[in-house]
């Protein structure tokens, strides 16, 4: 069973993240309306109608007058004919802005070089010129009209060149020489409401905590911050994906363990092997200094947590360790190495050599040495243990107990004698870190992080 607390999401924080969303959507909309605005025209006309106004977006005065101009030119051909003088007239305005589109330009300020290129490609394709200007100077013609019947050339015109025409605009330029774009209007109302409910929001929470005030609260919820941004609106998608995630109405937890799964599995890895070096290095330098020799032989005046003597108190824990649990477990390894230190002392004594040669006494040494081994080895046990538990028993214990540390603190203390254990412990230390980065660097992080969510997985399942 998980036994992580579960906060269950309230309908407010459901709400406000609805409400993120939608203006997350806006912004998105609002950064592709000009990519996208061709689209939005052919599709939805209307749409484009209503935002246009909102970019600062203008139909182009040139374009707008060409097509204002073929307009004109069809209601003389249907009302007078090709050959009338209107017409006429504007034939000759045709070709004079056809002349001005090409040579202008008029879809550069508008960026859209790509509508201009497929217009003039279109244009040559259908006059089978290789030249634009000249495409459209023959085109706008009485003799090709005639030849082409002045309905099919029209046809083709409102087909295929309006509506690229239709796509170019002309955007408004601010006194600071910038692009108009009143999103920032839309925007404000949604910058004004997220602002007071973050400040509302940390407030409560600094307030229900006593360990937080409320600029820290503010600063760990950072990333709500970024829905107030004037620049840059695509970052709110940060603080959008961590509200989704914690009012439940999405679950991103798979979305974001896939998209960080690489990242976190090699940045874990060099974080733990910086960790590890860091402590390594950390304790090197406390034993070549001589700090931890210090730490373990003389007392500190430093911080110290509680009033107990720490290296006294772990020298009698370990002493009761060793009576109470390790002595009971080896007492037969205790004895069979007293029989055989005592068998052998015995057989190179006098005494045993005397024994040998009187007769009926060639197993008596064997006999003894058992006896005497399982005595001692007995007795030993036993007076340890009820010098540990008699309280004048305890008194000299504790006296042995100081007097060995003292003078084990002596002779650790010797310059000599440090220096050798310094070296040495500095050695193992650095063999343990080159290993580990050896190791480390031998084992593939992902498959590290991988057995980690299995062992995760299996602490959290039901």
């Amino acid at each position: 069973m998980n036994n992580q607390r579960q906060i269950k999401p309230t309908l407010w924080q459901k709400i406000i993240a609805l409400v993120a969303v939608i203006n997350l959507l806006l912004v998105f909309f609002n950064l592709s309306y000009l990519p996208l605005r061709d689209i939005y025209l052919r599709y939805l006309p209307l749409l484009v109608k209503v935002y246009d106004p909102v970019k600062g977006v203008e139909p182009h005065p040139e374009t707008e007058a060409y097509l204002a101009t073929v307009q004109q030119f069809k209601q003389n051909v249907a009302q007078e004919g090709l050959q009338a003088t209107s017409t006429q007239a504007s034939l000759g305005s045709l070709q004079q802005q056809s002349t001005t589109l090409i040579a202008e330009n008029p879809f550069l300020a508008a960026n859209k070089l790509g509508t201009f290129a497929k217009l003039k490609r279109r244009m040559q394709y259908q006059t089978q010129t290789s030249s634009a200007q000249k495409a459209f100077s023959q085109f706008w013609t009485p003799e090709y009209l005639s030849q082409v019947q002045p309905t099919v050339a029209l046809d083709f015109f409102e087909a295929k060149i309006e509506p690229l025409l239709q796509t170019n605009y002309y955007r408004q330029i601010d006194e600071n020489g910038l692009y108009v774009d009143n999103f920032w209007q839309i925007d404000l109302i949604f910058v004004i409401f997220f602002g007071a409910e973050y400040l509302a929001r940390t407030f409560w929470i600094a307030r229900n905590r006593a360990d937080l005030d409320w600029g820290d609260a503010m600063l760990r919820h950072w990333y709500d911050a970024l829905m107030l941004l004037p620049t840059w609106r695509w970052l709110r998608t940060i603080p959008v994906t961590v509200r989704l995630h914690k009012s439940n109405l999405v679950n991103m937890e798979r979305v974001l363990a896939q998209i960080t799964h690489e990242p976190a599995a090699y940045l874990s890895n060099r974080a733990s092997m910086f960790l590890i070096v860091q402590l390594l290095n950390q304790s090197q330098e406390a034993i070549e200094d001589g700090s931890a020799a210090k730490l373990l032989l003389e007392s500190s005046p430093g911080i110290t947590v509680g009033e107990e003597d720490k290296i006294n108190a772990i020298i009698d824990r370990l002493i009761r360790l060793t009576i109470y649990k390790v002595l009971p477990e080896v007492k037969p390894d205790v004895e069979a190495l007293l029989r055989h230190s005592l068998s052998g002392a015995l057989k190179e004594s006098d005494v045993y050599q005397a024994f040998k040669k009187i007769p009926g006494f060639t197993n008596l040494p064997q006999d003894v040495t058992e006896q005497l081994t399982d005595y001692l080895a007995e007795a030993t046990y036993n007076v340890l243990v009820n010098s540990y538990t008699d309280e004048k028993g305890k008194v000299m214990f504790d006296r042995l107990s100081d007097n060995f540390t003292q003078h084990l603190r002596q002779q650790l203390q010797n310059q000599t004698t440090q220096t050798e254990i310094q070296s040495l412990l500095s050695d193992l230390l650095e063999e343990w870190k080159l290993n580990y980065i050896k190791g480390s660097s031998q084992r593939d992080p992902e498959e590290t992080l991988a057995e980690a969510n299995k062992i995760r997985a299996k602490i959290t399942s039901p």
